[in-house]
């Protein structure tokens, strides 16, 4: 398998450290808000990334931090008039709520930034003991970025970006360079939470948590760190920085996958611009697995737009693979020819080839739209066994487990006798012309949770 690395920047082979253990962080939420479709997009790809790994054998323990105490959470709490941690409480349960509707289940353990705070205050100390990190009177720790040579080396570059992820707890007139970061924010005797620490009573800085987190759990070295393209700089170099400061070993994470940007209509989604979708109310308008479509069919790397016309797209696709799904189902014909069986070995080499070749879900797919093209021109020439249908069943039920695309319980749902009557009925009105009347069997069909679609085979019941 290859993978873009953003760390080497090109694709490189993956292997793990060890045998087949993949230990896999991906940065996690800030929970002062709900989560929207640009959260969503990241943790499907990397939901399915590892659920990949884990096809291909890997034993993976993927670790997601939250960060549950930051600035907006503080600033947040003040407009709501309530506690930061009441705040956090509130907002990580909608957020793990939103990861069960998704179908993320490949996370091995999510943990809070506050449950933390040892292991966080353990590495300032370190810090400051190898002079990596200098103290402001009233301010807070700062790490002095030109005290690690290779800062940089993995954005390319040492200054922000219009589209860096950043942290206002980093500004302070007082840093030695521009670009240094805090490590450990001084409590500034407001209501606000605050540890002690033995080089002054506070809170940790954003970065801090991560690489904390990941030591407890990893240690200084492990395989694969994931985020959106947003936290390359500076979050995820100052990551790098503190943790090779400490440990003096490089590099901290092997591989770094970072997801492209979602967009909504060409604009980058804000509330401002009124175009921030929330996962909750689109989840209520659109089946789950439309959405695990449509971040799928997409390259991880790049940015994708979403409008509502791609929706009608993905809609089309997916009935599609169903639609193939339900045939497949149906064949009862008992002989076999021995060149299909050839035909799905290659479809399926292929198809699980490109999935290695950077994870390119988009050629993947292209792929298996390709074979249901091929498979709908054998169903049609009575050419595949039940055998041979109930195989490519099966490869569409593996896929599946990997992307969570199809919904198998609206493809396996049986057409009561009622339904296929009302069908029957209805092609009779419409070749009797008797359009009101097939229109009115069309809506008592939709009624009861199905439709039905007109083919130049006939008419074809779906469930809704």
């Amino acid at each position: 398998m290859k993978i873009f690395n953003t760390l080497s920047r090109k694709k490189d082979i993956f292997k793990a450290r060890k045998g087949k253990q993949v230990n896999l962080f991906v940065c996690g939420p800030t929970v002062y808000d709900y989560s929207h479709l640009g959260h969503a997009r990241n943790y499907v790809v990397f939901d399915s990334f590892a659920k990949y790994l884990k096809f291909c054998g890997f034993k993976v323990f993927y670790l997601q931090n939250i960060t549950d105490l930051d600035d907006k959470i503080i600033a947040r709490a003040r407009e709501k008039q309530v506690t930061p941690k009441d705040l956090a409480i509130a907002f990580e349960k909608e957020y793990l709520k939103d990861m069960k509707a998704l179908g993320i289940t490949s996370v091995s353990k999510y943990a809070r930034a506050t449950d933390n705070i040892k292991p966080i205050i353990s590495q300032v100390e370190r810090l400051m003991d190898k002079k990596f990190a200098y103290k402001i009177e009233n301010d807070g720790i700062y790490f002095n970025i030109a005290k690690f040579k290779d800062y940089g080396k993995l954005a390319g570059r040492t200054t922000l970006d219009a589209e860096d992820a950043v942290s206002r707890i980093d500004y302070s007139k007082d840093k030695v360079n521009r670009g240094d970061f805090c490590v450990w924010k001084f409590s500034d005797g407001e209501d606000q939470p605050s540890w002690p620490a033995p080089f002054g009573r506070g809170r940790p800085g954003w970065h801090i948590e991560d690489t904390a987190i990941t030591e407890k759990y990893f240690g200084p070295q492990y395989d694969m760190h994931g985020g959106a393209r947003d936290l390359i700089f500076p979050h995820h170099q100052a990551e790098i920085a503190q943790m090779e400061s400490i440990s003096g070993k490089s590099p901290m994470a092997k591989y770094w996958m970072h997801v492209g940007f979602l967009t909504v209509n060409g604009q980058k989604m804000s509330k401002s611009l009124g175009n921030f979708i929330t996962l909750n109310d689109f989840l209520k308008r659109c089946p789950v697995n439309y959405l695990r479509f449509f971040i799928s069919k997409n390259l991880w790397s790049s940015p994708i737009d979403y409008s509502e016309s791609a929706m009608i797209e993905v809609k089309s696709a997916v009935e599609k693979i169903e639609e193939f799904l339900r045939k497949l189902k149906a064949v009862k014909n008992p002989k076999s020819d021995k060149r299909l069986d050839g035909e799905i070995k290659i479809f399926k080499k292929k198809f699980y080839a490109e999935l290695d070749e950077d994870f390119n879900t988009p050629k993947a797919f292209a792929v298996m739209f390709e074979f249901i093209k091929r498979g709908n021109e054998l169903l049609e020439q009575n050419l595949i066994s039940k055998k041979q249908a109930g195989d490519i069943y099966k490869f569409f039920q593996e896929m599946d487990k990997i992307f969570g695309i199809i919904n198998f319980q609206k493809v396996n749902k049986a057409i009561p006798a009622g339904i296929k009557k009302l069908a029957e009925e209805r092609e009779l009105h419409r070749k009797n012309k008797e359009w009101q009347k097939a229109d009115e069997a069309r809506l008592a069909i939709e009624k009861q949770g199905f439709t039905v679609d007109d083919t130049k085979d006939g008419p074809v019941i779906k469930s809704l």
